[in-house]
């Protein structure tokens, strides 16, 4: 356990999402509303929240309950401090959420910057669950919980039974898991949940995932950022996969010789998928080579130039003209729209230079290309 001038808090990840005086003022008023009950449970939460800064300016004690009920918070047992701890950063997100950017944000909220808000990209969540959602719904049992609403915390409750990361990596690497050694009732017993999660870790590692950090106890409490981050892994593995001359040896196009043969096939996959990016850039006339997958396609240029020459039948010059990079990012996404390419980004997202969403979204053109490539090949040999 860790010690915070008297403070004790036995779970280091809800440790630091506060600081030392956040720490002791929450302690202190939990303590001093303890005093005041005999004995205090889950029932008294809502108020107990009620009473705090910022929530009692934007929160009735109802609507506290309803959205802790909503984001699937335990409401069953007795609470202590680490139960109101939780219980305050759910409550707090949402909070964050309904004040948006607006000037009446509270300095309370504004001045606590290690909170779960911090630990994980709203954007990157709402792309997982969007592909989770999509790759999953014709599942036997999942589909009973899906579509995941991206709005709140759904996903990380969904994910503490182990059963959707296990899904999710038999989408990203069929048959890496035996189906029937998942655990599938809709309610599972504290062994059952942990062959789950042992399971889960120890596939999640065959096929490649850095697991160093996650433990079960991280994937049974639905740790945001870790599970955040496994899943990250997981849809990066499955969106990477065919970025190699085994599955696709139409890549043999970006090399000239038999020494850059072997030097092709010891890239990693997303180096790979740089080195056809930047082939098809280069044959647009595209003069700035793309090294990454963040500042380099903040402006959207690359992004133009790549899709008009891949599809230059949905290809326009107001993309290539407009001066506004969101303006750009926007018609880039409409653009790959048109190449029924999967919308794993948002404009801001382009703009921010958010390497993992960008990544998805270069592996889905490259998808979408592969396939274009395919049906044309199959309607010329019918001819």
């Amino acid at each position: 356990m860790s010690k915070f001038d008297g403070v004790l808090v036995s779970d280091h990840w809800l440790q630091i999402q506060f600081t030392k005086v956040q720490l002791r003022t929450l302690k202190s008023k939990f303590v001093s509303f303890k005093n005041q009950n005999a004995e205090l449970t889950a029932a008294d939460l809502p108020l107990l929240l009620a009473k705090l800064k910022p929530f009692s300016e934007l929160f009735k004690e109802k609507e506290i309950e309803d959205l802790l009920s909503e984001s699937g918070f335990d409401m069953s047992n007795g609470i202590d401090f680490e139960v109101f701890l939780r219980g305050y950063l759910n409550l707090h997100s949402h909070a964050a959420a309904k004040l948006g950017n607006s000037n009446n944000s509270s300095s309370f909220l504004k001045a606590t910057t290690t909170t779960l808000l911090h630990t994980i990209d709203e954007s990157e969540k709402e792309s997982y669950v969007a592909h989770i959602n999509s790759y999953l719904r014709d599942d036997p049992f999942m589909k009973q919980f899906l579509p995941i609403d991206p709005a709140i915390n759904a996903l990380f409750e969904l994910a503490r039974d182990g059963v959707l990361l296990c899904k999710l990596i038999n989408v990203a690497v069929p048959n890496t898991i035996d189906e029937c050694a998942i655990n599938t009732k809709r309610v599972l017993n504290p062994w059952e949940r942990n062959e789950n999660h042992t399971l889960c870790l120890n596939s999640a590692k065959a096929i490649g995932c850095t697991v160093v950090n996650i433990g079960n106890q991280d994937l049974v409490e639905g740790r945001p950022h870790l599970v955040l981050s496994l899943i990250s892994q997981i849809i990066k593995i499955q969106l990477l996969a065919d970025l190699n001359l085994r599955k696709t040896p139409q890549l043999v196009e970006l090399v000239e010789d038999n020494n850059d043969v072997e030097e092709l096939m010891g890239l990693a996959p997303e180096k790979v998928l740089l080195k056809w990016m930047n082939f098809h850039l280069k044959k647009a006339g595209y003069k700035k080579p793309v090294t990454n997958f963040s500042s380099d396609l903040k402006d959207g240029e690359a992004y133009a130039y790549l899709l008009n020459v891949l599809a230059p039948e949905h290809c326009s010059r107001t993309t290539l003209d407009t001066k506004d990079p969101a303006e750009r990012a926007n018609l880039v996404l409409e653009h790959a729209e048109k190449m029924d390419c999967k919308r794993y980004l948002a404009p801001k997202d382009i703009v921010e230079g958010s390497a993992n969403l960008n990544l998805a979204f270069v592996a889905q053109i490259f998808h979408q290309r592969m396939v274009c490539l395919v049906i044309t090949r199959k309607f010329h040999l019918l001819r």
